[in-house]
């Protein structure tokens, strides 16, 4: 049975990003032409898989300096990881880490958190009961920020404000971290040695890179 849309509300793109189009097609891509045709022909193998944060501010080839096809990305509010579901639902994040691991066994898998986080600073406020209405004013947003609940029940009371948020940023990596152990086929790979994790925390003002460091449980510069 053919399913009729009715996709009038479609408009045509802006002219900036056509602009920006060509300008990529006459220089990058022109550049790296017999690259671009490799990768057509010969599929995708990724280095990593990074998680990271929808924010327009966090450009993740461009911290790493990466060429196309060296990363497989994924992005979401705050680059949280939810744990381990299986059921009839729609699971996004869950996908995404379970092609990247189960069919392009990547060998590394990164949380890639950061400075001034809208959505760790909407968690901040919604679960202290600052921002009561979040739950009733979204469908998703609420729900999705449960998973970092625990982080911040985790806070130190006798700290500003504005350190119990950078510590949330970062509890969000390491919620994150904690939630990827879940999933069967990742505790498969970890043990056997062939994915490793890696979480970091990117401050987008000053361009620096944190990394946890297991041995000292904190995050230190790379």
């Amino acid at each position: 049975m053919e399913v009729k849309l009715n996709l009038n509300f479609l408009k045509p793109l802006p002219d900036f990003l056509i602009k920006r189009y060509y300008g990529w097609k006459a220089t990058t891509f022109v550049n790296s032409k017999s690259w671009y045709h490799k990768l057509a022909e010969d599929g995708q193998h990724p280095r990593a898989m990074i998680i990271s944060c929808c924010d327009s501010r966090v450009h993740v080839t461009s911290i790493f300096g990466s060429d196309a096809g060296e990363f497989f990305i994924h992005r979401n509010i705050a680059n949280l990881i939810p744990p381990f579901k299986k059921d009839e639902d729609y699971h996004g994040t869950s996908a995404a880490i379970e092609y990247a691991v189960k069919s392009l066994k990547i060998p590394h898998i990164i949380i890639l958190g950061h400075s001034t986080c809208g959505g760790v600073k909407a968690s901040y406020d919604y679960f202290s009961g600052r921002n009561k209405e979040l739950k009733e004013n979204s469908n998703f947003v609420a729900s999705w920020l449960e998973i970092l609940r625990p982080s911040f029940n985790d806070l130190k009371e006798d700290v500003k404000e504005e350190e119990k948020i950078k510590s949330l940023e970062k509890g969000a990596i390491l919620t994150s971290i904690k939630n990827l152990t879940t999933f069967p086929f990742v505790k498969e790979a970890l043990d056997n040695g062939s994915l490793s994790i890696h979480g970091l925390w990117h401050n987008i003002g000053t361009g620096e890179l944190m990394s946890y460091d297991s041995k000292s449980k904190k995050f230190i510069f790379v």
